[in-house]
């Protein structure tokens, strides 16, 4: 009698332990490598989301743990980042960031049933080819992005030679590619397009063949760090060639990298989530705390606020609740209030356009999320020395989501 006693107790400790037991959830991306500047923003982004939720009691009453994974962007150590992920038993994890990192792993979040939600993975693949139906990201796409940015180069430079490059990961060429094919729906053909190789110092080669063919436009799709090299390197033969990219420059590092080089440098990304009323007590948190909320900081924190509200309303962590919950539901979050399409896309504005100046980024034009352009004289600065019909000068560059 006694020794079943003590194991009624003990098993009534286990079960309140359970009921009270903390959440372990993960957060993966470059935390290492040339663009650990990227994983840096989605780290911040976590840990400030944890900690508010769990300031505010954490959720169904159960205190959440951040497990940081750091996969290089490199697909075969995102894999082995989400296999850890799944023996600690984690049901959500934020990220990946590189779409070439996000891809593989989401298999194994499929196979494992632990909901993934990527605050920065843009390649259309991400989603139009998932594993499984617990796959979200909070982000645009690159087909949304590119048809921007080929819009925009096609209709602001129409007399400009265009060089597209591309640096052949998932992310970059899928965003060159994008952006290739609406410059020429616009009726325009580049007039240069190469591919270049990711991690490389000297890209001298590559400029002189833009210079040797007149480039007045090159749009790049790849990181920030290439980007910033070629920028440099551009200004370094004395082109004043406009340099264009995608989300991959919403980093201060590119600045760091460019310095005055980067001046004019144009880039898409979604609309700057820091400008939302709704983020301003984290943006003023993460600030009083010297850190920044620049780039896709406040896309990781979104993507756990929406996980975690997905868990209260289905009151439960388990993978199909939670699934059913984030299909069905709309979420109140710093990038504002979303909702998940059937292919797990958010249901946000689309992309907007930006450029460098004096180290800061800040709007030239906006789009819709079928990316039309149009103007929002509420949000926008004028791009200083833009001419519709006069390329102006510039220098900028890329990433890789």
């Amino acid at each position: 009698m006694k020794n079943a006693l003590l194991a009624g107790a003990a098993l009534n400790l286990v079960l309140a332990g359970a009921a009270y037991a903390d959440i372990t959830i993960g957060v993966a991306g470059p935390m290492t490598g040339q663009y650990a500047s990227f994983g840096e923003q989605l780290r911040i982004g976590a840990e400030q989301a944890v900690a508010d939720i769990n300031a505010a009691g954490g959720v169904n009453g159960e205190q959440l743990v951040l497990s940081i994974g750091d996969d290089a962007c490199d697909p075969k150590q995102a894999v082995a980042v989400a296999n850890q992920f799944a023996s600690q038993g984690v049901p959500f994890v934020a990220g990946h960031f590189c779409s070439g990192s996000s891809i593989p792993a989401s298999q194994v979040y499929a196979d494992e049933q632990i909901v993934q939600i990527s605050p920065a993975s843009t390649n259309p693949d991400f989603t139009d080819q998932r594993p499984g139906d617990g796959v979200f990201r909070v982000c645009g796409r690159d087909d949304q992005q590119g048809e921007v940015a080929g819009n925009y180069i096609a209709e602001t430079f129409p007399d400009a030679k265009v060089a597209i490059i591309n640096d052949k990961t998932a992310y970059g060429k899928g965003l060159a590619d994008q952006t290739q094919k609406y410059y020429e729906a616009a009726g325009k053909s580049p007039a240069l397009v190469e591919a270049y190789t990711a991690g490389e110092k000297d890209y001298t080669a590559l400029v002189t063949k833009m210079k040797e063919a007149g480039i007045d436009l090159v749009y790049i799709g790849g990181y920030h760090t290439e980007a910033g090299l070629m920028a440099r390197q551009m200004r370094e033969q004395g082109m004043d060639t406009v340099l264009m990219s995608g989300d991959a420059l919403v980093a201060e590092e590119y600045w760091a990298i460019t310095g005055d080089a980067g001046e004019g440098t144009l880039m898409t990304f979604s609309p700057d989530p820091r400008k939302n009323e709704a983020a301003a007590p984290v943006v003023a948190e993460l600030e009083k705390a010297g850190k920044t909320a620049e780039g896709y900081v406040l896309y990781t924190y979104a993507a756990i606020q929406a996980w975690a509200d997905a868990v209260s309303k289905a009151g439960s962590t388990e993978y199909d609740e939670v699934v059913t919950a984030l299909n069905d539901g709309n979420f109140s979050t710093v990038i504002g209030d979303l909702k998940f399409d059937d292919k797990g896309d958010v249901t946000l504005p689309g992309y907007v356009v930006y450029e460098w100046s004096n180290g800061e980024y800040d709007y030239v034009d906006t789009a819709d999320a079928g990316g039309a352009m149009k103007a929002d004289d509420a949000a926008m600065k004028p791009a200083e020395g833009m001419d519709a019909e006069k390329p102006a000068d510039a220098a900028g560059e890329t990433k890789s989501n």
